[in-house]
Parts: C-alpha cells; structure tokens; sequence
C-alpha cells in the first residue's frame, strides 16, 4: 500500500525532541526525512543515564522513539562546504523542521524571509520554546520549563501545600510535535496545490497554554470558581478525583456532570441512602451548602474498603467512567495497548528485545508502518550526497576536511 506522503522529502535541521516528533511523524507516513547533526550529534542520543537506561549508541530507545525511520547525515555548517551540502539537499526539499533559535537562523542566512525568496514552495517548520515573537523569543526552552512551569502545569496542578509534580522529558514535547506536524500537512497541501509555501510555528509555551485553556479562561471569573492551586477535597466538584482503594492503589474517576452521575455513583459505591440527597444533589444544592468536602469524605471512606479489582468490577458494571493509576511496568503489559498499535518489538543486533512506543496515529488502509531504528551520527552521509551529484571523490574531500562525519562502526568512534 502506498503511504500518503510517498515522495516528500524533508530535511530536519532540529536537536531533542519537539521538532524531532514532527519529522518521525511524516516519516512512518512515507516521507523521506534527513535529519542533519553537528559532528558530536544530537545531545538527545546522550540522555539515558537521566532516564534510568545504561548510554548505548547501538541500544537507545530514546532515541528510536523520536527518530526511527529517518536518514541521517552530519555536517559541519560553520564550513562553506558544509553550507553548500545543505543548500544542495534544500533544493530538492519540500519541508524545513527546525529548533533552531531565531537569533541563530538568522546569523547563519536560514531565517524563513531570507530562505523563501530562493525557495517559495517550502513549508518551513519552526518550534520554539516561548514563541517566535516577544521579549523571551529566544530563551532556551524546555518542556520542564516553558511548557509545564511557565505553561501552567506545576503551580496550578499541585497539591494545595505541596511540592509540584514531579514532570519527565517528552511529554510536552510530543505534544508539541504533533501540533507542528499538523500544521506542516496543512501548509503541504497549500504548496502542492498551489506553489506556495508557508511559515509554521509552535512553541512549547503556546501548546501548554492552549492545552489548558478551559482554566486559563475560567480565571477570568474571579469569585465564582476555587483558585488554583487547590486541596482537590475542596474541589468544586468531589467527583473528579483519584480514591485510595483498601490495597493502596489510586483509581481516578471523572463525572464532569455531577448532575448526571450522582445517584449512580452513590449506589455503586454503596451508599443507596444517599441517592436523592437535597444536601448533596443537585451539585447547586450541595455547592450553596458548601458540602462538597463531605461528598469527598462519603467517597474516600467507601473506596478505601475494598481493593482495586474490586472496584474496577463494581465501576464497570455501573459504567462510571473511571481508570486505575497505572505504573510504567503497567503500561508495558496492558492489552488494551497492545491491541492499537501502541508497541512494537525491537530486536537489536545485541540479542536485546525491548518494548518501542509507537506514534498514536492510525492509518487502516496504510497500516502499521514499519520501525527502523533511528540512525547512528551521520551513517547515511555518503549515500545521501551521492544522491544529489557528489562524486566519490568529493565525498572523500569532505571526510577529509572534517565537513562530513560518518559513524564508524567498527570501531565505534567518527572517521
């Protein structure tokens, strides 16, 4: 079956892992992607000892995660050679990604106005950390600060009186990645039906905002709704919480409408003498009494006396939308993961089996793409200058004069 994007190249000139989303995204859909590295390569391929996993070049889940099915070449762009090597791959291009501050874009001549008078048929993809305007424009970003920090996430989401959560790499990220991609396929229709080309951006700070824009536009009503950060037992509605059951595990539940749920949540629960309750239904009733912290109260005693599969059954049968708090070792063996496509098995060429995420986009007519891994620094160098009319001897010349670095794999260091 032939994929949608059969036949679009892009080069992604991008670092971590935003951008590096977009790219992996129109890769598994057919694109041929490039991704360009600095000599040293991605400081995303160094990251495993702050996730918990040992620092292998040739086992690297991270980065399969964020880069499989790519081609990768590493070029020095601080050498002329270098430059006209990328010049030569953004001829045939029809995507620019980038991470790149605007500061530097502009220094090295590959700011959007500077490249759109030689190109106008590109689409040119930009994530930022802050946005690409403003007095922060060029901050360095990250998703653990300008998306769960400066976005919102940690002062609101907290504990009222306690530490912010504890937040891992990629989860702003990938967010922010498929938003850029989305805008990318847009653009890329635009430029195939028309001849011209678009300027994309997304940061890490404007998805964080429009992630929680409900709330950020609530705050507007001051007066009417509790402020931020809050003890979720006062809640305005009790519903909408995690419950320790008997065997110490959290199920979290969600009913936004209180109204809707209420008399079947307090039968499932056991507590049939409550349904009808004026003091506790309508949610009016029980928001005007103030009473919220004794719904709280009624639900945390009952959940606490029977375990987790307990519950699960009990919540099921009463189709009360609810999910147990899951471990990452969890996730791992759910079926219901399995089942869509969630996984994929990687065997790499030390024996190792390892579980890969998979992107959460399904195409049935196209089918589970392939998983290739992601390629080691500059591995595809000569065969992708090859393709655009270096010559072998060339080739040999930029080796030589430390333009083109290739991944020696025998005896794992460049030559």
């Amino acid at each position: 079956m032939r994929k949608p994007l059969e036949g679009v190249k892009v080069i992604e000139l991008a670092t971590f892992i935003a951008a590096a989303t977009a790219g992996r995204f129109l890769a598994d859909l057919g694109a041929e992607v490039i991704k360009i590295e600095s000599p040293k390569g991605d400081p995303l391929r160094y990251t495993a000892p702050s996730e918990g996993r040992p620092l292998d070049m040739y086992e690297n889940t991270t980065w399969e995660l964020e880069n499989a099915n790519k081609t990768c070449i590493s070029l020095n762009l601080k050498d002329e050679k270098g430059k006209e090597a990328f010049f030569k791959l953004l001829d045939g291009a029809d995507i620019l990604i980038t991470n790149w501050r605007v500061q530097a874009l502009e220094r090295a001549g590959l700011d959007y106005d500077t490249l759109k008078e030689k190109y106008p048929s590109l689409v040119y993809a930009m994530c930022t950390g802050y946005g690409e305007f403003g007095p922060d424009k060029d901050l360095p970003g990250f998703d653990f600060t300008a998306y769960f920090a400066r976005g919102g996430y940690l002062e609101t989401l907290r504990q009222k009186d306690a530490r912010p959560m504890n937040v891992i790499p990629g989860l702003g990220d990938h967010n922010v990645g498929m938003n850029l991609a989305a805008g990318i396929l847009a653009a890329l229709y635009q430029a195939k039906t028309t001849g011209r080309g678009e300027k994309v951006t997304t940061s890490l700070f404007e998805s964080a905002i429009f992630n929680m824009g409900m709330m950020v536009q609530a705050a507007q009503y001051k007066g009417i709704g509790k402020t931020y950060p809050i003890d979720v037992r006062e809640a305005d509605n009790p519903f909408n919480t995690a419950w320790l059951t008997s065997d110490g595990r959290y199920i979290q539940t969600c009913m936004p409408d209180y109204n809707t749920y209420y008399n079947k949540f307090m039968a499932a629960i056991g507590r049939e003498d409550l349904v009808d309750n004026e003091n506790y239904f309508p949610v009016q009733n029980m928001q005007a009494k103030n009473l919220g912290t004794e719904v709280y109260d009624i639900v945390t005693e009952a959940m606490n006396k029977k375990t987790v599969l307990e519950w699960k059954e009990i919540l099921t049968d009463a189709d009360i939308p609810f999910s147990v708090a899951q471990s990452w070792e969890e996730i791992l063996e759910d079926e219901q993961a399995w089942a869509n496509n969630c996984f994929h098995k990687m065997t790499y060429d030390n024996g190792n089996e390892r579980t890969l995420v998979c992107l959460p986009v399904n195409f049935a007519e196209m089918g589970k793409p392939e998983y290739n891994r992601g390629p080691l620094i500059g591995e595809h160098g000569p065969e992708i200058l090859k393709s655009i009319g270096y010559s072998d001897e060339e080739i040999e010349e930029l080796i030589d004069r430390k333009v083109l670095y290739v991944w020696d794999d025998m005896d794992n260091k460049f030559k």
